[in-house]
């Protein structure tokens, strides 16, 4: 076999440079170096030529092979390249039998290339090789090079992919780099994610440089190489931040049961404890609520509710609809549905702005959830009196049971089955056509009754509205405080702020969150409600002081409402 001439260039060195730089095993190197060798030499020789390219971890070099086997005759014209009939072997001095594989060492020419020319005389004949030439030298590095680096391509790809589809539910860090349509591309380092703009904040916003901490969405193998699918507004970003935040979440010993949010606006998880030692809600809060204010400042002022877990689903409402305090809960089991009543002045601070502080609750525990402030109650039991108590059969222990059962007005018994109603305590089997028709009748009245109750509502809400300053009390006059509560009044007039101006003046922050419910981050936002109702209320006065000059009266006047 011929031997090759010595390259002045050794492989080893660049494999092992490579392998370190992109991460990839050297085998895999190797392997495609080999593949491009041949396919280099296969697009110079021929594609049906037998070659094979092998790598001499020895040498540091790639050295091309063709093999050729032994025939009795020639058959096969396209075979024929690869074939050399028995009586021009041993022409050429070769003993060899038909059916024999001879492999031949294809080399390299170079400027010195003697030995190789002697090869080439020697064995050119028998290979058909007289187009080989230096110019394959060239061929050979420009296509090795396309498919080395299509293949470390590749490979980087399929790394990549391999590190970040375990790491599908973390949590990772990275720098935003640019903007593509309204999604953010974030630099992970080894890779390149997207931030879509269906997983992004709407009040964040991103330059290009700043650090991006998301959660990991998804891992899509794409042909263009893997794409890791971030997000900031998943309800996991918010479990997972505290799971880095807290230890006691980490080791098991607390528990997220639950979590709710709406992404940046507000939050609530629910957390129990394996430990009775150890206080869930304050484990998260963390020492003067170091921790909580972590979680909130990485989701750039989130508002976060951490509430108890309880197994009883009533205490576990009343706690997820907090800061609002629940008079009574009413539980249907077979709809998962309850009606929580709470006090008037509560009402507003139970369903939030836009509903929000109820629809949270609401996914938080898994209930759907109907809040009504005691007076409003009071006016559904009078109303269901009236309107239930006409009906034939129908006493005032009926009544009640009828409306303990779901049954509000006549409407409700005039559209129940009948044997539905006939499995009510009390009900007369024999009075439930009567009933249900006397219902039917009732309807337009209640109608009447419901709009006239409506409007009396609107116009006593409207004549509060517009009472004048000077007739309220001090406490009225606070209980108009958006954020204030009877118990918040309270505290804050045992703490000396009697009244609005006290509240709106304090400029000790820290002396009016130390009230018992209020806090440092309440009282801002008490203190700006504060300043905002004085504004309003001068306005109003004004107003209010013009009509009576005046002589006349306004309650309708578009702009005369102030803040409840």
């Amino acid at each position: 076999m011929a031997t090759q001439a010595t390259p002045s260039l050794n492989l080893n060195l660049i494999l092992d440079q490579v392998a370190k730089d992109k991460g990839i095993d050297r085998s895999v190197l190797v392997s495609t170096l080999e593949d491009a060798m041949t396919t280099a030499a296969k697009k110079h020789f021929g594609q049906d030529r037998n070659l094979e390219a092998k790598f001499d971890p020895e040498k540091g070099v790639v050295e091309l092979f063709q093999a050729i086997v032994v025939v009795d005759q020639v058959t096969d014209p396209i075979q024929a390249v690869n074939q050399l009939t028995l009586e021009e072997a041993r022409k050429n001095g070769m003993e060899v039998e038909v059916g024999d594989e001879l492999v031949f060492q294809i080399f390299y020419r170079d400027e010195d290339a003697a030995e190789a020319k002697a090869q080439d005389d020697q064995y050119g004949d028998i290979l058909k090789l007289k187009t080989f030439r230096r110019g394959f030298g060239r061929i050979a590095a420009q296509t090795a090079k396309q498919v080395i680096l299509q293949r470390t391509r590749d490979a980087e790809r399929e790394n990549v992919f391999n590190e970040y589809k375990d790491r599908k539910g973390e949590i990772v860090t990275g720098i935003a780099r640019r903007f593509e349509r309204g999604n953010i591309v974030v630099d992970l380092g080894r890779a390149e994610s997207v931030l879509p703009v269906r997983e992004q904040v709407p009040r964040e916003t991103y330059r290009a440089g700043d650090r991006v901490q998301a959660y990991v969405l998804d891992v899509l193998r794409e042909s263009k190489g893997p794409q890791i699918v971030l997000s900031r507004a998943s309800v996991n970003l918010l479990t997972k931040l505290f799971e880095m935040e807290v230890p006691e979440i980490a080791e098991g010993i607390v528990v997220i049961e639950a979590a709710a949010r709406e992404p940046g606006g507000r939050a609530k998880i629910a957390v129990s404890s394996r430990d009775s030692d150890v206080d869930p809600v304050g484990a998260c809060v963390g020492m003067k609520g170091s921790r909580v204010q972590a979680v909130v400042q990485e989701l750039r002022g989130e508002k976060i509710d951490i509430v108890p877990f309880d197994e009883d689903s009533a205490r576990f409402v009343c706690s997820a609809l907090a800061p609002a305090e629940v008079s009574r809960v009413i539980i249907d089991e077979a709809n998962r549905a309850m009606e929580l009543i709470v006090p008037d002045d509560q009402l507003s601070l139970a369903i939030g702005r836009r509903g929000q502080n109820v629809r949270l609750a609401a996914q938080l525990t898994g209930w759907k959830l109907d809040i009504n402030s005691e007076s409003r109650v009071r006016e559904m039991r009078q109303f269901a009196s009236r309107s239930l108590g006409v009906l034939p059969g129908v006493n005032e222990m009926l009544v009640e049971t009828l409306y303990a059962h779901g049954f509000r007005r006549a409407s409700d018994v005039a559209g129940a089955l009948p044997e539905v109603l006939v499995q009510i305590p009390g009900v007369d089997v024999a009075q439930v056509p009567a009933m249900q028709e006397a219902a039917r009748q009732q309807l337009v009245l209640d109608e009447a009754e419901l709009a006239r109750m409506d409007h009396e509502r609107e116009q006593a809400r409207l004549a509060e509205a517009r009472r004048h300053p000077d007739e309220l009390s001090q406490t009225e006059r606070m209980a108009r405080v958006r954020g204030l509560g009877e118990r918040v009044i309270e505290g804050l007039q045992l703490a000396g702020y009697k009244t609005v101006e006290d509240v709106a003046n304090e400029k000790d922050l820290m002396r009016l969150g130390e009230v018992p419910g209020v806090g440092i981050k309440k009282a801002r936002q008490l203190k700006s409600a504060a300043e905002a109702y004085l504004l309003e209320e001068a306005r109003l006065r004004a107003e209010l002081d013009a009509e009576r000059a005046g002589g006349t009266t306004g309650p309708g006047q578009a702009g005369a409402q102030t803040e409840a």
